[in-house]
């Protein structure tokens, strides 16, 4: 009997939007250097009825600046194709084994932060695109080639168009010439339907523990209608479905969480209490031209520590739409 939650490869190629204005497909991807050292986080979102691709990602090193690439005006890629560029920014995706292996590569512009809340103001209402007088940081160029090769079960969420993949990530990040090589874990997802990321807020996070279990979820934050999705996955074991999921966080400054405690059960064995320590922080402002809603989207590379032992690495992510409750 296949599993609910299997994902057929045919998914991996882009699929036909609706009329929805707000119909959305996103390739999304993240990675943590095995020793904690370095990570990123990257996106192409593509909106076809708005004519227009979101390029967003952010390169992070504890107690380093961060360099962040942010263009909202990107073109949406032609046909099927997963290729979009402009005068600054040239980014290719390519599936090159489906449900297997996955590779970006990316020429863009960006800019060095020296604190993570100046993001908001890269390619915001109160600031410019990368590199541009009104940016508040130094220009810099990101060069990246990087490969996602599954490292798990893929997992094809029930209620909703999309799916996450655990992987393994290697290749090279360069900034301004500088060559990074990367080896360590990671996650990458695609999905596709309508996405109002100004409506409501949500917590998502994915987990590598040291034993290789992966752990995906998504707090799912409506008012009067709280929904989450998520599964654990031993390195050795079945994917478990998540069936009760609590996700709170200690406010910080500039709304980046200082802490968070995710506690979660799969009705298989004992619960699990995990605590969550930011590494460092990878934010953006996600805006809308339209209507000019803002959601402030902090993202962040952190350290679990599971009561029952188990540690990781992984990335935290929060939606903070302006003004919902």
């Amino acid at each position: 009997m296949t599993a609910a939650w299997t994902v057929s490869p045919s998914d991996e190629t882009r699929h036909t939007p609706t009329d929805e204005d707000l119909w959305s497909e996103s390739y999304y991807a993240d990675f943590v250097q095995e020793d904690g050292s370095l990570g990123g986080w990257l996106r192409l979102g593509m909106y076809p009825n708005r004519q227009v691709a979101w390029w967003t990602t952010y390169i992070v090193e504890p107690d380093r600046p961060g360099v962040c690439s942010v263009n909202y005006g990107l073109p949406v890629p032609a046909g099927t194709g997963l290729v979009t560029e402009d005068a600054a920014t040239q980014v290719t995706l390519e599936v090159r084994d489906p449900l297997q292996e996955f590779r970006i590569t990316a020429s863009a512009a960006a800019t060095v932060l020296e604190r993570p809340e100046q993001a908001y103001e890269v390619g915001g209402d109160s600031g410019g695109s990368p590199g541009s007088p009104g940016s508040p940081g130094a220009a810099a160029r990101l060069d990246l080639d990087l490969t996602w090769t599954t490292d798990g079960t893929p997992y094809h969420y029930i209620l909703t168009p999309r799916y996450e993949i655990p992987c393994t990530v290697a290749g090279t990040i360069t900034i301004d010439g500088a060559v990074m090589s990367i080896a360590g874990p990671g996650q990458r997802d695609h999905s596709w339907a309508a996405r109002d990321w100004w409506a409501f807020g949500w917590c998502w996070s994915s987990a590598r523990l040291d034993d290789g279990t992966r752990i995906h979820l998504s707090d799912i934050r409506v008012p009067g209608m709280p929904v989450f999705f998520g599964y654990v996955q031993p390195a050795l074991g079945e994917v478990r479905p998540i069936t009760a999921l609590s996700v709170t966080e200690e406010a910080g400054a500039h709304g980046l969480p200082a802490s968070a405690r995710i506690e979660l059960s799969t009705g298989v064995g004992p619960d699990l209490a995990i605590a969550v320590t930011p590494l460092a922080y990878g934010p953006v402002l996600l805006r809308d031209d339209k209507s000019g809603r803002t959601s402030h989207f902090p993202r962040a590379m952190v350290h679990y520590e599971a009561e029952d032992g188990g540690s990781g690495l992984g990335w935290i992510e929060w939606n903070q739409p302006d003004g919902a409750t």
